[in-house]
C-alpha cells in the first residue's frame, strides 16, 4: 500500500490564489477552503489513496522564528486566506481525514515525521509527499519516499531531485542555506548561487565537508577562492540557516498507520457544505464513514 502525506498550507494557498473567490451564503470568502476540499476529493477518489494525512500550518510561526528573526511569518498573507486556516482544518477533518494542526512546528516537519515514522512499516510500499516545496524534497528515498507535484503531475524520486536541483536530497538543507530560500526568509551566503552550491555540494554532501582545498571544487580558482571566503566570514549563518532548512522528525504525533486508513467522510461534512455553499462536494463524495466515533 502507499500512504499519501498532503502539504495542505500549499495546497490551501494554490486554492485562494488560483480560482476565483467564492463566498458562503453568509457572505464569507470560502473559496480557499472549498477548492482545497475539491482537491483533496479528486484524490481520495484515486484507487490508491487508501492512507492519507494533511499537514496545516495552523500558524505561520514556529520554533525557527526563535532562532532567526527574518524566518517567515504571517505578515502581508492576505486576511481573507488567514481567516480561513481554521475552517479549512475543520472541512478536512469532515472529509474524514488525518489532520495534524501545527504550531510549534511547521506543516512539513509533521510530513517528516510521518515519512519516518510509518516509511519503515513493511507494509508500506511507497510514501508519497503531496507538495512541490523543495524544502520537502529532502526526505526522497530512492524510489520508496518521493514528491508528487500534483498541478504539474510530476513525481521526483531520488534521481530526479538530483536532476533537478544537482544534489542529493540529503544535501539539500545546505543546497537551500548556501542559495537561500526566499519563501522562508532565509538569505543564503553572498555570492552563492543554484549553479555554485550545488556543484560544491555534489562533490562534497555538507557545507561543513567543503574542502579549504579549492583546486578540488570543480570550478574555477578565483571563483573558489571568493567563495569560500564568503562561507568562511558567514560559516555561522550558513549553519544556522541549514538548521532553519532541516525537517524536525520528532514531532509528537499520536497516530497509528491504521488510523491513517480513509473509511469516509463523516457525517459532519453535510452540514459543513450546506454552510459553505458547497453541496455537490457532498453529492460526489463516494464514501461515508458509518460513525463520527
Amino acid at each position: 500500500m502507499k500512504i499519501h502525506l498532503v502539504d495542505a498550507t500549499y495546497e490551501l494557498f494554490r486554492s485562494f490564489y488560483g480560482p476565483p473567490p467564492k463566498q458562503a451564503p453568509d457572505g464569507r470568502e470560502v473559496g480557499a477552503t472549498v477548492y482545497l476540499m475539491k482537491n483533496l476529493q479528486a484524490l481520495l477518489n484515486l484507487p490508491e489513496v487508501t492512507h492519507i494525512a494533511c499537514a496545516f500550518d495552523h500558524e505561520i510561526r514556529s520554533f525557527r522564528n526563535d532562532l532567526f528573526d527574518g524566518y517567515k511569518t504571517g505578515d502581508g498573507v492576505d486576511p481573507l486566506l488567514l481567516s480561513q486556516f481554521e475552517l479549512a482544518e475543520q472541512a478536512v477533518a469532515a472529509m474524514g481525514i488525518v489532520v495534524w494542526p501545527m504550531v510549534e512546528f511547521e506543516a512539513d516537519d509533521a510530513i517528516a515525521t510521518g515519512t519516518v515514522r510509518f516509511g519503515g512499516d513493511k507494509r508500506i510500499e511507497q510514501v508519497v509527499v503531496c507538495s512541490p516545496d523543495k524544502d520537502l524534497t529532502q526526505l526522497v528515498t530512492g524510489d520508496k519516499v518521493v514528491c508528487w507535484d500534483r498541478r504539474r503531475e510530476i513525481v521526483y524520486d531520488e534521481a530526479a531531485v538530483v536532476e533537478k536541483y544537482g544534489v542529493a536530497p540529503a544535501s539539500i538543507p545546505d543546497y537551500l542555506a548556501l542559495v537561500g530560500d526566499a519563501a522562508d526568509g532565509i538569505p543564503g551566503i553572498q555570492g552563492w548561487g543554484a549553479k555554485s552550491a550545488a556543484t560544491v555540494l555534489a562533490k562534497f554532501g555538507h557545507i561543513e565537508a567543503i574542502s579549504p582545498e579549492l583546486e578540488g571544487w570543480g570550478i574555477s580558482a578565483g571563483r573558489a577562492k571568493k567563495l569560500w571566503a564568503t562561507l568562511e566570514a558567514d560559516r555561522e549563518a550558513a549553519l544556522l540557516y541549514r538548521e532553519l532548512t532541516t525537517l524536525r522528525t520528532d514531532v509528537p504525533l499520536t497516530e497509528r498507520l491504521e488510523d491513517l486508513e480513509w473509511q469516509g467522510a463523516r457525517e459532519t461534512l453535510r452540514g459543513l457544505c450546506e454552510d459553505l455553499g458547497a453541496n455537490d462536494i457532498v453529492e460526489k463524495m463516494t464514501k461515508w464513514k458509518k460513525s463520527d466515533s
